[in-house]
């Protein structure tokens, strides 16, 4: 492993409690809710940060007593902090004038960054006169030019809107393919997540609750943070060969299981009537309306009674079901559409 690290911090209202190791030329996503802790630990893996105990191991020598400056990092922050007095070249070269490069060297290794992330006419630009996707791009490649050994990403894409946030999410995710460091990402949006990173580590409450590919973590996810992130329904309950019970509604499902189980659908899943279906369909129950609102080109009802749902109708069945809030619908959701892995 590049980075192998032992994370413990603890505040009077908190503590992480967070184990990371990373391959080399492995992008890893920190997910989870505010407050969470992943900016908290991409800033003790930074050196911003102190640790309260553990230790940070990177290419087998300790970091964990480095100062930040005296790290192998490279860093890309949210708002990406570039110099405001400073042009486009001399932002990239910064770092390696920090790092003792002469002057001329460290303009013309910038130079050969800014062409590389297809800024070469933009050198003598400063940060104000750049666009949110060109100050990223400076960024990223400020962070790389010094050839660290560890990258570390707080939000890179956040300040961007949705068709700029497009296209650099594709040209980030060429630029770390070519990175034959660690990586560490933290985002907030799950889309950044599968399409960026290799591993996906969530953290609730400063712990690990689940990691993998992210495939994997959306297939199988395992709390309800995990559950909203990758828009699936999940429930627990306990599991009898091919049938599950979740409080007081027995599920049919494909799967043979005993014992605690997680159960998963997707939202598009769930059929809605207004009365109860003829003869006798399996996963049924009654629920109500809480809430109604658009979902991308489909409308998501959101239900109450038994358990929580959400189910996505398209525009003309709810127009045809003359769905309102507080109605008393009946949902179902076939066998066949349902996941089921122990818990």
């Amino acid at each position: 492993m590049t980075l192998t690290a032992r994370l413990r911090l603890t505040r009077p209202n908190f503590r992480l409690d967070l184990d990371l190791e990373v391959a080399p030329g492995e992008v890893v996503a920190l997910l989870g809710p505010n407050g969470a802790g992943k900016t908290t630990a991409l800033r003790l893996l930074a050196g911003l940060t102190r640790l309260t105990e553990g230790h940070i191991t990177l290419d087998g020598q300790p970091l964990h007593d480095l100062a930040a400056e005296k790290r192998p990092i490279g860093m890309v922050f949210q708002d990406y902090l570039l110099f405001p007095h400073l042009s486009a070249l001399d932002n990239v070269a910064f770092g390696l004038r920090c790092h003792g490069t002469a002057k001329a060297e460290s303009r013309r290794q910038a130079a050969a960054w800014l062409a590389r992330v297809g800024l070469e006419d933009h050198a003598g630009v400063r940060p104000r006169q750049l666009s949110g996707g060109q100050a990223q791009r400076v960024a990223l490649a400020r962070a790389l030019v010094i050839r660290p050994r560890l990258l570390l990403l707080d939000e890179p894409l956040a300040a961007l809107d949705a068709h700029t946030r497009l296209e650099i999410r594709s040209q980030l995710r060429r630029h770390l393919a070519d990175f034959d460091g660690a990586t560490v990402l933290v985002t907030h949006d799950p889309l950044d997540a599968m399409v960026l990173a290799d591993r996906l580590v969530v953290i609730e409450h400063g712990t690990i609750v689940q990691e993998g590919t992210p495939t994997e973590v959306a297939r199988r996810p395992r709390t309800d943070y995990v559950a909203r992130l990758v828009g699936l329904n999940l429930y627990r309950g306990t599991a009898t060969d091919r049938q599950i019970k979740v409080d007081d509604i027995l599920f049919t499902v494909t799967e043979r299981l005993e014992g605690p189980a997680f159960l998963a659908f997707a939202p598009s899943a769930v059929a809605l009537y207004r009365t109860r279906p003829d003869g006798s369909p399996r996963n049924l129950w009654q629920a109500t309306i809480d809430g109604i609102e658009r979902h991308g080109d489909n409308i998501r009802i959101h239900l109450s009674g038994p358990i929580p749902a959400a189910a996505d109708i398209t525009p003309a069945a709810v127009t045809a079901l003359d769905l309102t809030p507080g109605q008393n619908v009946w949902a179902s959701v076939k066998a066949t559409e349902t996941h089921a892995y122990p818990a």
